[in-house]
């Protein structure tokens, strides 16, 4: 899904940073492609994120617009999870847009603008049996761009989320092997219950991100856009 973002940012102008944990002819190779740079780095690990940042603007120039679309996910109940691995869960998704948030507002304050688009997750807002880490780290994301767009709009720096429902990404693999099923079985099996009656695509979930980040736009702050196929439809 980072991937497709980066691209479809880069379509639209931007110069684009693309992270990932390790360096990997994949990062590099799509840091090639869409004439961006690669930028290496554990969002979980706050220092590691300030070299990132730092790196970025060494090399781009001043970041306008966060997207925030890491993720770690494992899944056990409740009873049965790991501790640490449960709190590396938390550390990453929402410790790390803390982080990442941390090292690039000072920059758009100065500037007095910037987009920050926070990728949380359907399960944020619906919760999920068995994915307890993943789903209280996604909800806590919804809490903090929430609270984000209050603080930050007063100073032209927009914050949204989107919530995506279940896409076509690797990490479906993580839930097929906890149901003992192959892939295509759980692609079915999660169609089944989305009203459009399929899962959506990477690109699809990019647009979002794309028309949240836009400059035009500013009168949509601290929302949740909830890109699922209509499978949630309540309030976020």
């Amino acid at each position: 899904m980072g991937a497709s973002h980066a691209r479809r940012l880069a379509a639209a102008g931007a110069a684009v940073a693309v992270n990932d944990r390790v360096t990997s002819p994949e990062l590099t190779a799509l840091a090639v492609e869409i004439g961006g740079v690669a930028a290496p780095g554990d969002v979980s690990d706050r220092e590691s994120v300030q070299h990132v940042v730092a790196d970025v603007q060494a090399r781009l120039g001043p970041v306008d617009v966060l997207v925030a679309n890491h993720a770690y996910m494992s899944m056990a109940t409740l009873v049965e999870a790991d501790a640490e691995d449960w709190w590396k869960v938390v550390d990453t998704n929402l410790g790390g847009t803390f982080h990442l948030v941390q090292a690039v507002l000072p920059g758009m304050r100065r500037r007095g603008s910037g987009r920050i688009v926070v990728v949380s997750s359907e399960w944020g807002v619906t919760g999920w049996p068995g994915a307890t880490a993943y789903a209280a780290s996604k909800a806590g994301l919804i809490s903090l761009v929430k609270t984000l767009g209050r603080e930050l709009a007063p100073e032209g720096i927009i914050v949204n989320a989107v919530a995506p429902g279940v896409t076509d990404t690797p990490q479906l693999e993580v839930d097929a092997r906890e149901a003992g099923l192959g892939l295509a079985e759980m692609h079915a099996i999660y169609a089944a219950g989305i009203p459009l009656g399929r899962i959506a695509q990477p690109d699809e979930i990019s647009a979002v991100v794309a028309f949240l980040a836009d400059f035009r736009l500013s009168a949509i702050v601290g929302q949740v856009v909830q890109a699922n196929g209509g499978s949630t439809r309540s309030r976020a």
